[in-house]
């Protein structure tokens, strides 16, 4: 669209140079002095006959006024016809007019005024005509007593000789060549002058001679249109003066000339043409066009201008003043300083960009090209002109493109892009002042359950009020950005107190901490804070980010609801989660990982029924990595995908061996993470595929689930969980007491078993609370319809007061510590020994 406006402005603009230039040419070639003066009988244009009339260069005529060039007698002599067109008359007269410097000339002038837009005069036009010779002729023909025709024949006008009394008229042989008449037909021109006159015209001429033998006008002069024999049209400047009257004053004789100024008039309409081309040009661009001086302030506008505004052409006025009060306060400067520009000669050309008060109260954007084109003697600019361009589309999809681009659509935040260059921009800031700066990196603690079990759109409402709390936190030049789901960032440049980025961290956490109220419901957050300095901890963009998000993890290890500080073991922790991360996707690549099954007893036989299938890594440098360490990074890696079928695969073709060779119903339960519960429907879908592929029914396999997961009442969860009860997948509930389920979510859901974490298995004693709560699981379980697993059995105590509970099943050490599958085999073959 850009290139669009360019293309236009600038044939715009050639059409205009090009115009200006055509006329330029064709005023200068016509044979009669032409200038225009001002209201304030400045010369704003000249031609190049008068420059070769006064002999001087236009330097020194252009913006002086009249008297200084001509001289104060001859401004005298003139200045009365000046005064009658810059009040708005057409006037024509004759005068002899003093050089300044000695000499004198005969002139036959034609001063017109010319209007502005609102009607006013703004100046005239002056057609001069040399008739020295003339007038010389004239004189000599009153002394030697002759005709005047036979004086005047080489002034090139036709002369004529009236005698109103009798009606007889001489006419010259230059006016009859004028008219296209030979000698033996001159009677019929002379009989039929006034009747061959332009109707149009006639009233104006007869006004026009009137005026002058009333003694109104000191010359009768007048422009009219007269019919030639061959039937053509010629413009004819007619000037007389009564020379005799009669004792009652009535005009006797009167003398005169017929001057043919077709081709002066044929510049006047090629000059209307030329500035009616300029004005079409400009309209098809859409364009408005202004004229402005200078020296005044005022311009005249085109139609196209004032209706880019919003207002009537006719009414409407502009001024240097006027415009500066519909400018936007906030683009004045750039304007201003591009005209300064202009006038003090560092551009050639005005262009600017600005924004304008409409008609109706609306701020439209505007482009501006100009170009001064006059200037007075000194060299000082009198006039400009330039064109308008209404860009107010354009501006706004400027805007939504930038705005889609740099803010965050949901809490109107910049987003990580503008993050960035805000974060460089006060990095380079805190770099030149010497001053340190602070990068916070914050994260809603418990989001995901808010807004899994409230709805993404109270979610999303959370997020807005969230927002504006940090806003409230940080002063106006910090920046608060929404890198994505419940992750914002702060900038806080030039801090001047060394404490501000910790003060600030704690005013957040407060903030979050206070309870949100959203569509009725009472919304308890916090927030972990991580802070990073410069130049302390980096100096660089990315190490900054880096180091912050890593602090905010430290301060959720830390419990939560705090904040950290970046330290360069946290970096070391990090490279070291990193190189885990490469480890452990090559321990899935090159099948590494090991499979280990530990036995679930069933406490009134005493009988392994079941196993849990359990991840083992052994580390070609490390030795055994504990679960505890590098599940955490597969779920954030996205690798606990391919580690769930891994351990799905070997559970599968382990218990069809064990069901087949030691018990029919024989299980084996597998743990799922959130993370994989939450991925694509269609992997379990294989799963069950799988099971039915190895002839194996779905009661072959438990899936092991968190309270956590139950939390989330989506469709996509809810479907999965149908999709295992429909397929005879067992689902247990892993951990049991220490998340946040409630009973409702055992009734919703087909829970099939309770496993007691391990926490309240370790005490048991005889009179221990640990031995009231779990007995008070194990009789709510049952009487919804669930078995129960205790975990973490170790001592026989353990073992025989869960029994006497009534618990079902138990896990631990004191049977077996977690097997690898050859190992398991053999504690099945010493049951299935013992049991023969």
């Amino acid at each position: 669209m850009e290139n669009q406006d360019q293309n236009v402005q600038n044939s715009a603009g050639e059409a205009f140079g090009d115009n200006l230039e055509q006329l330029r040419h064709l005023i200068d070639a016509l044979p009669v002095c032409i200038s225009f003066l001002d209201r304030e009988y400045r010369y704003q244009f000249i031609n190049a006959v008068y420059m070769e009339w006064f002999g001087l260069p236009k330097s020194e005529v252009l913006g002086r006024h009249i008297a200084d060039v001509i001289g104060k007698e001859a401004f005298e002599h003139v200045r009365s016809y000046i005064e009658q067109a810059l009040s708005g008359h057409s006037i024509s007269y004759e005068a002899t007019v003093p050089y300044q410097h000695g000499g004198s000339r005969n002139i036959a002038a034609r001063i017109f005024p010319v209007f502005d837009s609102r009607g006013d005069v703004r100046g005239c036009y002056a057609m001069i005509v040399d008739t020295s010779q003339h007038k010389r002729d004239e004189e000599q023909l009153h002394a030697h007593e002759e005709r005047w025709q036979l004086a005047l024949e080489g002034a090139g006008d036709g002369v004529w000789d009236w005698y109103p009394q009798t009606g007889v008229e001489i006419l010259s042989d230059r006016l009859k060549e004028i008219y296209g008449y030979g000698e033996d037909n001159i009677a019929d021109l002379s009989e039929e002058l006034d009747r061959r006159t332009h109707p149009d015209d006639l009233l104006q001429m007869q006004r026009d001679r009137q005026a002058h033998f009333d003694g109104l006008a000191p010359i009768y002069i007048n422009e009219h249109r007269v019919q030639c024999k061959d039937g053509s049209w010629k413009w004819i400047l007619t000037r007389g003066t009564v020379i005799e009257r009669n004792a009652e004053g009535m005009p006797t004789r009167v003398v005169g000339t017929h001057t043919d100024i077709s081709e002066r008039k044929q510049a006047e309409v090629a000059l209307r043409e030329s500035e009616e081309r300029l004005r079409m040009a400009l309209s098809a661009t859409h364009q408005g066009l202004y004229d402005l001086n200078l020296k005044t302030g005022d311009a005249i506008v085109s139609v196209e201008y004032a209706k880019m505004l919003g207002y009537d052409h006719a009414s409407f006025q502009e001024s240097s003043s006027l415009w500066a009060a519909r400018l936007h306060p906030d683009d004045f400067a750039a304007a201003e300083r591009a005209f300064r520009d202009l006038l003090g000669g560092r551009s050639k050309e005005y262009r600017v960009e600005f924004r304008q008060k409409t008609a109706n109260g609306d701020w439209g954007w505007i482009l501006s090209v100009g170009a001064i084109v006059e200037w007075d003697k000194e060299n000082q600019p009198l006039r400009m002109l330039g064109t308008v361009l209404d860009i107010t589309e354009k501006k706004k999809t400027e805007a939504l493109i930038w705005q889609q681009a740099n803010i965050d659509t949901l809490t109107g935040l910049p987003n990580r892009r503008m993050f960035y260059d805000r974060l460089d921009h006060d990095i380079k800031l805190s770099k030149r002042h010497k001053m340190p700066l602070a990068v916070l990196f914050i994260d809603l603690d418990f989001f995901k359950e808010v807004n899994d079990t409230l709805g993404h759109s109270t979610g999303d409402i959370l997020l807005v009020e969230a927002a504006q709390r940090l806003r409230n936190c940080v002063r106006e030049s910090d920046t608060v950005a929404r890198l994505g789901g419940d992750e914002f960032t702060v900038s806080l440049p030039e801090m001047q107190e060394q404490d501000r980025a910790e003060i600030i961290a704690q005013h957040i956490i407060r903030a979050m901490s206070t309870p949100f109220q959203i569509a009725g419901e009472e919304i308890y957050l916090s927030a972990s804070v991580g802070i990073t300095l410069y130049p302390r901890d980096a100096d660089n963009l990315d190490d900054l980010i880096k180091h912050a998000d890593q602090a905010m993890y430290a301060a959720k290890d830390q419990g939560r609801n705090r904040f950290s500080y970046f330290t360069p073991s946290l970096q070391t922790a990090a490279l070291a989660r990193l190189r885990m991360t490469n480890d452990l996707r090559v321990a899935i690549a090159e099948q590494h990982l090991q499979v280990y099954f530990q036995p679930i007893v069933d406490l009134h036989t005493g009988r392994i029924q079941k196993a849990e299938a359990l991840v083992r890594w052994r580390h070609a440098q490390l030795g055994f990595i504990s679960p505890m360490e590098f599940i955490p990074i597969a779920e954030t890696s996205g690798l606990i995908l391919a580690i769930g079928d891994l351990v799905f695969r070997e559970s599968v073709k382990w218990v069809k061996q064990w069901r087949q060779d030691y018990h029919p119903d024989f299980q084996v339960s597998v743990n799922q993470s959130p993370m994989e519960f939450q991925g694509d429907q269609e992997r379990y879908v294989n799963w069950i595929q799988y099971l039915a592929d190895q002839n194996l029914p779905g009661q072959a396999i438990i899936v092991e689930i968190t309270e956590g997961l139950l939390l989330d009442a989506s469709h996509k969860i809810t479907s999965k969980l149908l999709q295992f009860r429909d397929a005879g997948i067992q689902v247990a509930l892993d951990d049991f007491g220490t998340g946040y389920s409630s009973l409702s979510y055992l009734k919703k859901f087909d829970i099939d078993y309770l496993k007691i974490d391990q926490s309240f298995i370790r005490n048991l004693a005889p009179d221990s609370s640990d031995i009231a709560l779990s007995e008070a699981i194990i009789m709510m379980a049952h009487k919804l319809g669930l078995k129960v697993v205790a975990e973490g059995v170790e001592t026989t105590q353990q073992s025989q007061l869960l029994e006497q509970a009534a618990c079902d099943f138990a896990q631990g050490y004191l049977f077996a510590k977690p097997l690898p599958p050859e190992e398991f085999e053999l504690l099945l073959q010493q049951q299935k020994a013992s049991a023969s």
